[in-house]
């Protein structure tokens, strides 16, 4: 194996990256102050006091919004290598496809309007 200055440049690279990552943390363990209080072994650590258990309830509209969320995300993920091929693709059958899957996610924002979903209750009562 014939050693190069790339193999020098990669090896450097890689000390200097390993470096880069674990010299804060040696340094903060080094020069850290050592305080142990029960404090700082609650939930948050944000200078108040938790008034609460973590696991509390939350409503059942919060599991709404999320996984109405959830699925747009995705279907924006699947649009997304749709929109990078788009330019290349031959003919209109793309488009057409598109248009197919963003009128399927029209219904869809139709159907959660009649229903309700998008309404935010008054009151949400935890028990």
């Amino acid at each position: 194996m014939v050693f190069s200055w790339l193999h020098l440049a990669v090896i450097l690279f890689m000390v200097g990256g390993l470096a880069f990552g674990a010299g804060p943390l040696m340094a903060s363990t080094l020069l850290s102050h050592k305080i142990k209080d029960e404090l700082l072994y609650t939930t948050y650590e944000c200078g108040m006091v938790p008034h609460d258990n973590a696991w509390g309830k939350f409503g059942i509209n919060y599991y709404f919004y999320a996984l109405i969320f959830l699925a747009f995300d995705v279907d924006v993920l699947y649009l997304f290598p749709v929109a990078v091929f788009y330019p290349e693709a031959p003919g209109i059958v793309p488009f057409i496809d598109v248009l197919i899957f963003v009128g399927v996610l029209g219904a869809a924002v139709i159907y959660f309007l009649k229903k309700g979903v998008f309404t935010w209750p008054k009151k949400i009562n935890i028990q």
